[in-house]
């Protein structure tokens, strides 16, 4: 319990009376009826107050936040207090967490539900809880201020950033994906894959044209390609020692994961077929490419717990590894850090190499902060 500006006041006005009573003896029996008189009152304002159990809180929030980006947290107050009700709630986040506001102030009425949200910023993926729900609510006579807690501790995960999967996706819906700077286009007779027959045009390659149709219909009808799909995307993600290095707090892995995790989730929604692997001096995970979207799940689950290494990556094993295993064409998109310039000699040669039967694309991971220097 704690006493208000009021109810503190109300016992400094005991003062002059206790010190009067010192020397006058009839004021003795008045400074005991106001010390018991504001005794009662806080009594009663406490007792007024209710219990914690006139309250229910609860927090909601999604079962996988994402690191890096500001997760709403819900709260809500529902009240069965006779009366309206002046409060502050506090949660308790994990300690990891960057928090906007850790304390929420509000009113509720009789029998009425409050709610507002506050918003944290998780910096490491990982397995975290939150605690419990903190209250303070004021009484009747505005004397004391009652306090309780409910136990809602609860466990959460801190995954790979999916807000930006999410905001694609519902641009994709909308069809709004200009917003982002991506337009959709059909490549016609750009690949080798056929789509249909029609009418030629003076731009048509000669080769092209079908002769039997042609026979057929007394005109000149070409075949019309598409590029391909279901083509295979490997992500090959460099966890070494440097990929450890933060920028705005956030390691240079973690950008890479959410960068990939994106690519997957918009390459299996196109029906390509997309892997990855992770390695740092021995290949860590791997992945075969597979097409739909429970893939792009797959590899949200295997690169949750992904953790950069105090180590050299081996650009000779992993590639060799990969090898192995993939022995179609496909395109190996490569995350790696090359600021350090030691492995820069080793990834030429052994992209190079890659390069006979696969299509590798590097992808270097900068620092802002060096740059500006």
């Amino acid at each position: 319990m704690y006493l208000t500006t009021r109810g503190i006041v109300l016992l400094l006005l005991a003062a002059p009376v206790i010190a009067a009573a010192t020397w006058v003896a009839p004021l003795r029996w008045v400074a005991a009826g106001y010390a018991l008189l504001c005794l009662l009152l806080l009594a009663l304002d406490w007792r007024a107050a209710g219990p914690i159990q006139r309250f229910d809180l609860r927090r909601e929030h999604d079962s996988k936040l994402s690191l890096g980006a500001d997760n709403p947290i819900h709260l809500t107050v529902y009240s069965r207090q006779p009366r309206p009700v002046h409060f502050w709630l506090r949660d308790e986040p994990p300690d990891a967490f960057q928090i906007g506001q850790r304390i929420l102030e509000g009113s509720v009425r009789p029998r009425a539900s409050w709610q507002d949200a506050y918003y944290v910023r998780p910096l490491r993926r990982g397995d975290y809880a939150f605690g419990q729900l903190n209250l303070r609510w004021d009484g009747p006579m505005g004397l004391i201020i009652r306090q309780g807690r409910i136990d809602a501790t609860r466990p959460v995960k801190v995954y790979p950033n999916l807000l930006d999967v999410r905001r694609y996706d519902l641009l994709l819906r909308q069809n709004r994906l200009r917003e982002l700077g991506l337009r959709h286009s059909r490549l016609t007779g750009q690949g080798t894959e056929f789509e249909r027959l029609r009418e030629y045009t003076p731009d048509d390659e000669y080769r092209r044209i079908n002769w039997k149709a042609t026979a057929r219909r007394h005109r000149p009808i070409t075949m019309a390609y598409q590029t391909e799909r279901s083509q295979s995307i490997m992500a090959i993600i460099d966890s070494g020692r440097m990929m450890q290095s933060p920028v705005a707090q956030i390691a240079k892995l973690d950008y890479v994961i959410n960068a990939v995790l994106l690519l997957g989730y918009v390459a299996s929604g196109m029906g390509d077929k997309v892997g990855m692997m992770t390695f740092a001096d021995d290949v860590d995970r791997y992945l075969a490419p597979h097409q739909g979207r429970g893939q792009f799940y797959r590899m949200l689950e295997l690169l949750y717990a992904v953790e950069a290494q105090p180590v050299e990556p081996d650009y000779g094993r992993a590639f060799t590894y990969l090898a192995l295993k993939q022995r179609r064409r496909a395109l190996v998109v490569i995350f790696t850090d090359l600021s350090g310039g030691a492995g820069m000699q080793a990834l030429v040669q052994h992209a190079g190499a890659l390069a006979r039967r696969s299509l590798p694309l590097v992808v270097a991971i900068s620092d802002p902060d060096v740059h500006r220097a």
